[in-house]
């Protein structure tokens, strides 16, 4: 079992990371919030947690202990893969799913592309009791207030800014990219932070790679 990886970020793209360690290049699958925070050619230590499959090794990186437990906690209900459960971590943070489930929010979960009303009644109601989230990490499991999507634009927006960074652009460039999205794209309130990611890079001219900062 890989539970973590630490080395150094060779590559850095839309959906997934290379992280060299000992000469090896591992590619770790891993929501846009997580591989926002990786710099290529910084170090960098990631959560992981490994699938194995008749024919494939996968590997998916998390920011911390918290988003892998509910990461592996995901994968007990029936009809979800790894990459709908990585989904659900692109647009909710741990304390957001455990939320949900508590609250049975089936609602939240319809949201997330890939999950049906059905897949996500089933979610609620087979995860209930089973999310018990650390304590105590306040920087990972914090929910925005009230009004602070109002004040800042859309929930993905500061993400995506963090995404542009990881991917190469200088913090400016990546700003005004977002705001000038925005401006333009009526429907940007409703988007995911994977799709918002997406068509703001289309936006820019170039929808995979590695940017330059300035």
């Amino acid at each position: 079992m890989i539970s973590s990886l630490h080395g150094t970020v060779g590559h850095v793209g839309l959906h997934d990371a290379v992280i060299e360690v000992g000469g090896v290049g591992m590619l770790v699958h891993a929501t846009p919030d997580t591989l926002a925070g990786l710099r290529l050619g910084e170090q960098a230590r990631v959560q992981t947690s490994l699938i194995v499959r008749e024919d494939s090794l996968t590997l998916f990186g998390f920011r911390d202990a918290a988003e892998r437990e509910v990461f592996e906690t995901m994968l007990s209900v029936s009809g979800i893969g790894p990459r709908i459960a990585l989904a659900v971590l692109s647009v909710y943070t741990p304390r957001d799913v455990a939320a949900a489930v508590a609250s049975g929010d089936d609602k939240a979960f319809s949201k997330v592309p890939g999950i049906g009303p059905k897949g996500a009644r089933r979610i609620v109601l087979e995860l209930a009791g089973k999310l018990v989230l650390p304590e105590g990490d306040e920087g990972t499991l914090d929910i925005p207030g009230p009004g602070a999507a109002a004040e800042e634009g859309p929930a993905w927006r500061s993400q995506v800014e963090q995404a542009l960074y990881g991917l190469g652009w200088n913090e400016k460039d990546a700003a005004a990219a977002v705001a000038a999205f925005i401006h333009v794209e009526p429907e940007a309130d409703s988007l995911t932070v994977p799709a918002a990611l997406k068509a703001v890079l289309a936006s820019l001219g170039k929808t995979s790679g590695i940017g330059h900062r300035s």
